[in-house]
């Protein structure tokens, strides 16, 4: 198969995607990267899988103090990503624009030796200034459209630098965050791999890009070998896979976590407006269950602003926190953790839309490339 080039690294043309908090951490990022793929850390709030930093800030009230023990722990899975790989694959660090702690994540991550950073849930426009002393790092945005490529590689441009590649993903079958502005947009067809990969090319060769030398990764509902070989028919040079590496043997989330992912039906399966204004994609749980029943109840109060439940801003723009009526009213990491931690009532469990290549097996990432690369 065609190698996928990022940066000064040549890997199998698969990319695991980054998945918080703390889904995708070093043990699954190391172990994807050890086989000759793509692994990737997810930045946010990694410090839930350390328990000296918990115990240092999980009662606090500093917003300073519990932002360093983040990146504390940032350094921490990267090094013991880099690690495990032994020198194979390329270790990613995906890092959420929406986060308030973004400049800081992107400079930890370059710093701490990141071989790539991948940004999405917003657009990475000052992305090249942020890691201007790290041209080695291979910068990747996400984007689920033409326009926003064009629009990044233009800016780019400016500061003299070209995407290393950029993920393409549809709204449709992708997990977490999704690139749709209103939840109606989520299955438009102008987001399908045929027609956005050519779009995509055509842009940056307009903006005077060789759109021949930026490798298109697509995202979303890649769950078997014939899925990853349509999409690279489709224009895509590789493919970037989430759910189905979350509920790998090495996947750093509880076994409660795994077995709620890979255990879903269709029907399970609910898409959602999150708290960062973007429609979301999750398993149906009995907190979301229950938040989905008073969510118009709920927006309809959202008035003012208050005071954040952790004590420090992990979004950028909250919609609990800043009461904004459009989106989301609870604490997105506060149940992002609950599912970490496999609490299976109060979980907030983000998840493709596609079944699992093994469904309830939970193998190891190994049988996984080898499936689908094979």
């Amino acid at each position: 198969m065609n190698e996928l080039r990022l940066g000064e690294h040549a890997c199998l043309p698969l990319v695991q995607g980054g998945m918080g908090v703390g889904v995708s951490a070093h043990r699954l990022a190391g172990s994807v990267a050890r086989e000759g793929c793509v692994g990737t850390v997810s930045s946010v709030d990694l410090r839930r899988l350390h328990p000296d930093l918990m115990r240092a800030t999980a009662k606090g009230r500093d917003k300073a103090a519990i932002e360093s023990a983040n990146l504390e722990a940032l350094r921490r899975e990267i090094g013991a990503a880099r690690e495990l790989a032994g020198g194979r694959g390329a270790i990613a660090v995906n890092v959420m624009r929406a986060v308030s702690q973004y400049a800081d994540y992107v400079r930890t991550a370059c710093a701490g030796g990141a071989d790539a950073i991948v940004v999405g849930a917003g657009l990475a426009l000052d992305l090249p200034e942020l890691a201007s002393d790290w041209p080695q790092v291979a910068l990747v945005p996400i984007v689920s459209e033409a326009r926003a490529a064009a629009l990044i590689a233009r800016r780019w441009q400016r500061r003299g630098r070209a995407p290393d590649a950029i993920v393409v993903e549809h709204p449709r079958y992708a997990g977490g965050h999704l690139g749709a502005t209103r939840l109606e947009e989520v299955a438009d067809a102008r987001f399908d791999f045929e027609r956005v990969l050519p779009q995509i090319r055509s842009a940056l060769h307009d903006a005077g890009l060789d759109a021949d030398k930026v490798p298109l990764i697509a995202a979303g509902g890649i769950n078997s070998p014939e899925r990853m070989r349509a999409a690279r028919h489709a224009g895509a040079a590789a493919v970037q896979v989430g759910t189905p590496f979350a509920v790998t043997e090495e996947g750093d989330a509880h076994a409660n976590f795994k077995r709620v992912l890979a255990g879903a039906k269709p029907e399970d399966i609910v898409v959602f407006m999150s708290v960062a204004g973007l429609p979301a994609r999750a398993v149906r749980t009995p907190w979301l269950s229950n938040y989905l029943e008073k969510e118009q109840t709920l927006k309809n109060r959202a008035k003012q602003r208050k005071q954040c439940t952790l004590a420090f801003d992990c979004l950028a723009h909250c919609g609990l926190r800043d009461g904004l009526p459009q989106a989301g009213q609870f604490c997105i990491d506060h149940h992002l953790a609950a599912a970490l931690r496999g609490d299976v009532d109060r979980g907030l469990f983000f998840r493709g839309s596609e079944p699992v290549p093994f469904g309830a097996e939970i193998r190891p990432v190994r049988e996984l490339v080898r499936y689908l690369v094979n």
